[in-house]
């Protein structure tokens, strides 16, 4: 049964409204929500709004302040505070971070400490590079025990070729799916 989410956000800002009514939903339906921000989403003002904003409407939805260092993200594997981890949108970069252990956020430190636990860690993909050079990261992380990845897709093939997103519909259906260990099926989605 999950109760205890953690919700480990990165810079995919595109991404970051349908993020937020996800969260909501899932707020929604009784789950507690523990934000985890990266150093970008934490300091990065965009197009698709400041970083100050979204902070406060993660803190409106989750009624928490967002984890943001090192420090605060280790001990959520030692006190087992969450059950699944989800890192949603996981961009190129911390894809390739974290299928080298590269440890150097909130949000990977947040990963290594909740896999420590053997508990299910959900990856919702959105790179413009997944089919490039990070091709080899999801391979690696898509047989790596307790990862599991929220079906995927290409999101614009003729102007972005390597691009891939996940379905955040199925951010829930995923989670589920990897409480007992299983992938969601089919992974791949047509386009």
């Amino acid at each position: 049964m999950i109760k205890n989410i953690g919700f480990a956000i990165t810079g995919s800002f595109c991404t970051h409204q349908k993020i937020l009514e996800i969260i909501k939903d899932l707020v929604d339906k009784g789950y507690n929500i523990i934000p985890i921000f990266s150093e970008k989403v934490s300091t990065t003002d965009t197009r698709f709004g400041t970083a100050k904003d979204f902070k406060d409407k993660i803190i409106n939805l989750t009624n928490r302040h967002p984890i943001e260092s090192i420090v605060d993200a280790e001990p959520l594997g030692p006190k087992g505070m969450i059950d699944v981890l989800v890192v949603a949108p996981c961009t190129g970069n911390t894809l390739a971070k974290l299928a080298n252990a590269i440890i150097d956020n909130a949000v990977t430190m947040a990963t290594k400490a909740h896999l420590r636990n053997n508990k299910p860690v959900v990856i919702g993909l959105s790179s413009n590079d997944a089919l490039g050079l990070n091709l080899k990261n999801i391979a690696t992380l898509i047989v790596t025990k307790n990862v599991y990845f929220v079906p995927f897709g290409q999101d614009n093939p003729e102007k972005k070729p390597k691009s891939l997103i996940a379905d955040y519909n199925q951010i829930e259906k995923t989670m589920l799916e990897a409480i007992a260990e299983k992938q969601i099926q089919p992974i791949l989605l047509k386009n």
